[in-house]
Parts: C-alpha cells; structure tokens; sequence
C-alpha cells in the first residue's frame, strides 16, 4: 500500500475543507426560531404514542385510587403475563410503555430497600418476584421503550409529609433509575397530599407542593443517572400535561410555553397556573410539548363494570388525530385485570387500532403529484426543495428565503386525488416557525378554501368532515420568519365500522322518579329534572345544600349507584367525597357506605358506587362531603360542600 506523503495529505484536508464549506455554503439553513427542542426532545416526539401501565393492589380493591392500607396478601395475579400486555401495546402501534412501579397507595412493585410496603410482602412468586424488571424485560423483547412513573405522592408511608420521606423518594428513584435499563421517560403527576392511611395514622396531610419534593433536585437525579429520559409533569423540564384526563390538546396548540407560578412562587407540579398548559404559548420561553393522556377504558385501574366501556377504534382515532396530530404526544392507559394480564376486548381493541393506523398511512397521495412552491430558497442549488416534501424524512425540508414569510405549495395531481386527511410537518429543529395554513382545492375554475390549521410543529394533522377529491390543491403558510416545512401527506381513511354500544350497568329506568331537596331555593329546585332525564349535558347546580335525595316512587332493589359530573369545562362541583344513605319512608336514613372519588378533578367520568350487597329502598340520597373547588379556592373540607353540580344518576340493579 502506497503511503500518503506530507504534499498529499494536505491536499487532501485542502480537498476536504473546501468540500465542508462549499457543503455549508450550500445548505445556508435558516436560523432556528424561538426555543428549539433538545435532542432528548426530538427523540420523544419520534417516539409518538406510549401506554401507561396501571397494576397494583388498588386493583384487587376494584378502586381507582388506592388509600394505602391494602393488604400485600391482595396481590397476587395467578396469570400474571408482561410480553402478553406489552405485546398487545405494540400491536396497537405503541413505541413505548411505562410502568407504574408506584402508585398513590404507596405499594412498590419492586423489591425495594426504601420501605417495607412492596412486593416482597406479597404471595406473588412467594415475595421473590420484580414485577418492573419483568415489564422491563416484556419491552426489551419487543423492541419497545421502557420507562417508569413512581408517584411522589405516598398513602402508606409514616414519613409522608416529613423531611424524611423526601429522602425516601429520591432513594427509590435512584434505585428504578440503576437497576432497570436505559428509560425514555421517567413520569411523575402533581397529585400531592390528602388522605391517607400513613402507616396507621389514618389522617389527612398537605404539603407544600411548590418545595416540598424539591423538584429541581430531585429532577438532578434523573439527568444525572438516566440523561436520555424525557421528564414529564404537569410542567415538566421536558414533557408537560395537555391539561386533561381525554388525551386531546386544543385546535392551535404550541410546543413552546411560558410557565407562570401561582401566589408568586416558582412553577412546580401540582403548583402551578394551569391556564396554557394545552394551548401553550406562542413564542413561548421554553420548548416544552404536550402529552395527551387517556385510559383505554374509564379508568386507569381494571373494574369488572368497564369491561363494556372500552374506546373504540373510532374513538382511538379521534384521540390520535388531536393528541399526535396536533404535534404532541399519546399516552394511552392499560389495565390488567387481576389475573394480570389485559382483558381479551383491550387486547382486540388495540390490534384493531394498529391495523387502521397502517391502512390510513400506508400510502401518501402527495407522492403522486407534482409539486410546484412559490419560493425556495436558493433555488439554484436545489438543497431545499419539493422532493423534501415527501420524502418521509422529518428534518429534511422545503425553505423560502429570509424575507419570504408567505409562501403556497401547489399539487398538480394527473388523476384527481381522493382524501380525507392532511398532514403537515415543521422541521422542529429550527423550531416551530407556521402561525398558520390555509389549504385550497381548485373547483369550478376557482380556488375554494378548504381548511384552516394553526400550530403544526412535529405534526399536524387536518381530519375533513367527508373525504374531498380534487386534481389540484393549493397550501397556503404564514410565518414571522422563513418557512421550514419538512412533509405534506395527503391519505384517505377508510370507513369505520360504526361503534358498538357500550354498556354502562344494567341500569333501572327512570320513570316516575322524582329528585328531592327541601331546602333549595325556588330556582334551583327547578334543576332537579335535570338529574334524571337522561341527559348528560343538563346539570343540577346548587350552592345552598350539599346532597340531593331520589324517590323512586316504590322500593327497588340495587347493587350500586352511578353518579355523572357536570360534563362542561369545568369540574368545579364534582363530588370528591360522598356518603350514600337509604330510607323507607323519606324521613329516617341508614347510611350504606361512604368513600372518595379518586381523580375526579382530572377525569370527570361516570362514576360508580358498589354496594357489598344488594339492598332494597324507595329512598336514595347521596351527600357531598367534599367538592372540587372553583379555580382558586381549596376544596371545601367541612360536611357542607359550597358548590354541587351533578349531571346524571343512575341505579344498578
């Protein structure tokens, strides 16, 4: 082999450094705008769609949020199967899970050092088995993410809401964080402090939720041991919350925001205003996306009584196209049952959803046409032109020039092209540039708009009400700067077979019912139609008494009661905790059972009371011990609930 002498090697780094400048001089990229996501970032917005895992004793209660004082002897799911579950979230195009190694009950789902109350306690495997390592493992097999939520908030422990527990906590994090893998995302709520079993103390306990759990500390953690891990939160360093429990973001939602704090103090989870968080704020100081959370079915843990309630494939979709294609992300709840493994519906369900989202974009109509722009930027060296457009690389892209802010992409189609879905996509790395789109077809020798789009970002996607065809379509972009567009997609979804009924509980009919409450003012009496005239989106409102009694005109015999929140914008006036009592004669009341609607502010869905056994009554009334509060106010935590609203009730029987 001839060795290359001095005279050669530099020509050669002389060939090599004209070649990178001319290389630079060609690509003269336009220069990010705004805040610019992390490369932590753009591999999470790669990822798209996730599922949260929800299994603990809480479970085995049939509760959706557990006290802490369930026996570890509960748990024990005999069919216990992690690759059944994580290979169901695959099968429904899912890119990731993450385990709840802990929830608000305080039940570590590994053999932790930190605390006595885990697994290690329970007859699973005879208290040798790592349930988290075993979904840790399920998602490597697969070819999946893995990731970890370990609530901060803790209803067993005696420490909680001591300087102690802190230790504590960070403790279990640093144990998930070393023992389990790589992770993509370590997760955490704002769920902080209440009632709790508090190793036998049985006592409510509020902590400061601006600095109690130190967050940007406790966060140093997580950089330090797993750096590639997306931090998400209400507010998270990297991830925030859309702001509800339906997955679904607003029409224009931003990737970048300003977070604000509450009573001047520093933004924090849980503590926090929380008035942007799905809209997000254009120009915002921070990249910091959305996720779309939302369960399978209601909620988040297994009931036997949800197993008609499962989302369809065309609620899925819904939630897909307002979550992933509004430029954020899905996080879709699983629950095992108590065998642990998914029940057969979800598992259906979930494949059936992957095999629409490949159908939907197996093929881009945009490939076919020919794609004309009104400006590219230095067109002469073709670097950022059309054939970036649909290549189906997101960083490769169609740029104008600096002073071109307005610009069209024309699709000249030879056949005329049958859609029903747009999709568009930003460049990100240069930051989320598009204030807005408008998209044309040509008809009847004339341009029509068709749609309108704020927010693209990562993606965007535009759903028309009916599929539409045409031979040419016209995209309008607005932006303060150059334009970076890096997709245009245009796909025809298929029909969907029309959703099944669900079933809610073999529920009595209303006839002859009458809602009772002596101590109401004229007009809110009038309300109390509302409660049962099978109509979710008329409420009784009230701010004078806090329960509501049924005469159901003859006695009935009932295994449980439905209570439905207001279904508006608010869950102000949801009942958080409530006492059920029953009468003969509308005079003298028994009370049956009392207990907490667990997530009720974030998840206002029907809700269900079980009786231990069935009981027979003319009379119902439920109390309202506690209420969600207006925005501002702390709950009310006297026997008086200052706001009730109630949309429906419904006995089982």
């Amino acid at each position: 082999m001839k060795l290359f002498n001095r005279q050669h090697y530099l020509i050669l780094s002389a060939l090599l450094c004209s070649t990178v400048t001319y290389a630079q001089h060609l690509t003269d990229a336009p220069q990010p705008y705004g805040a610019i996501p992390t490369e932590r970032q753009l591999k999470w917005h790669e990822i798209e769609m996730y599922c949260l895992i929800h299994f603990t004793p809480t479970t085995f209660q049939n509760k959706e949020w557990g006290y802490g004082d369930a026996a570890p002897s509960l748990f024990n799911p005999t069919k216990f199967d992690a690759l059944q579950i994580v290979s169901a979230a695959k099968s429904g195009g899912f890119k990731g899970i993450i385990f709840v190694t802990k929830h608000h009950d305080g039940f570590a789902l590994w053999p932790t050092k930190t605390a006595a109350y885990n697994i290690s306690e329970s007859p699973w495997k005879e208290g040798k088995g790592d349930m988290v390592r075993e979904f840790q493992l399920a998602a490597r097999q697969t070819g999946l993410k893995f990731g970890i939520y370990c609530s901060p908030w803790d209803r067993n422990n005696p420490n909680y809401g001591t300087p102690a527990y802190l230790n504590i906590y960070q403790n279990q994090l640093r144990e998930l964080y070393t023992n389990y893998g790589d992770l993509f995302m370590s997760w955490h709520d704002g769920a902080n402090g209440g009632d709790g079993y508090y190793g036998g103390k049985k006592e409510k306990r509020k902590v400061d939720q601006s600095s109690y759990y130190d967050w940007m500390n406790t966060w140093a953690i997580t950089r330090k041991l797993q750096p590639d891990a997306s931090i998400f939160s209400d507010i998270g360093l990297d991830v925030r919350w859309v702001g509800n429990e339906k997955g679904i973001s607003p029409e224009t939602s931003w990737s970048t925001i300003t977070i604000r704090g509450n009573e001047n103090k520093p933004a924090m989870p849980g503590f926090m205003d929380d008035s942007n968080l799905g809209s997000g704020t254009r120009g915002g100081k921070q990249w910091i996306p959305f996720e779309g959370d939302v369960s399978l079915r209601p909620g988040w843990f297994y009931h036997p009584d949800q197993d008609g309630q499962v989302k369809t494939v065309a609620e899925l979709f819904n939630i897909y196209c307002k979550s992933v294609g509004h430029g954020g992300s899905l996080d879709l709840g699983l629950s095992p049952t108590t065998e642990g493994i998914l029940h057969p519906k979800d598992v259906n369900t979930l494949a059936a959803f992957g095999k629409l989202l490949k159908q939907v974009f197996a093929h881009n109509l945009a490939k076919e046409a020919k794609i004309s722009l009104s400006n590219v930027r230095n067109k002469q060296q073709q670097a950022f032109g059309s054939p970036n457009l649909t290549d189906v690389s997101r960083y490769s892209y169609w740029a104008t020039d600096d002073n071109v802010h307005q610009a069209t992409a024309i699709l000249d189609f030879k056949k005329p092209a049958h859609f029903s879905i747009i999709q568009l996509r930003e460049n990100i790395k240069l930051g989320q540039r598009i204030d807005s789109v408008g998209i044309d077809i040509f008809k009847n020798n004339t341009w029509q708009e068709l749609a309108r789009a704020t927010s693209i970002g990562a993606n965007r996607i535009i759903r028309l009400p009916e599929p539409e065809t045409a031979a040419k379509i016209r995209i309008r972009i607005y932006a303060p700067v150059a334009i970076a567009l890096s997709e245009i997609g245009l796909y025809l979804e298929p029909q969907i077979q029309s959703a099944e009924t669900k079933s809610t509980g073999n529920s009595y009919p209303k006839t002859n019912w009458k809602a009772i409450n002596s101590a109401l003012p004229a007009i809110e009496a009038l309300q109390l139609k509302n409660l049962t005239d099978n109509n979710p989106s008329t409420i009784f409102e009230t701010k004078t008494s806090n329960y509501i009694d049924l005469d159901f005109s003859r006695p009935l015999t009932f295994s449980g009661l439905g209570y439905l929140p207001a279904q508006d914008d608010t869950s102000a006036g949801a009942i958080e905790k409530y006492e059920l009592f029953t009468s003969e004669d509308g005079q003298n009341w028994k009370s049956v059972t009392s207990g907490e609607f667990s997530n009720i502010k974030a998840n206002p869905i029907l809700q269900r009371i079980s009786l231990a056994g069935k009981i027979t009554a003319r009379y119902v009334r439920l109390v309202a011990g506690q209420t969600v509060a207006l925005p501002g106010q702390t709950s009310s935590e006297n026997k008086n609930a200052s706001l009730l609203r109630i949309a429906e009730i419904e006995v089982y029987r």
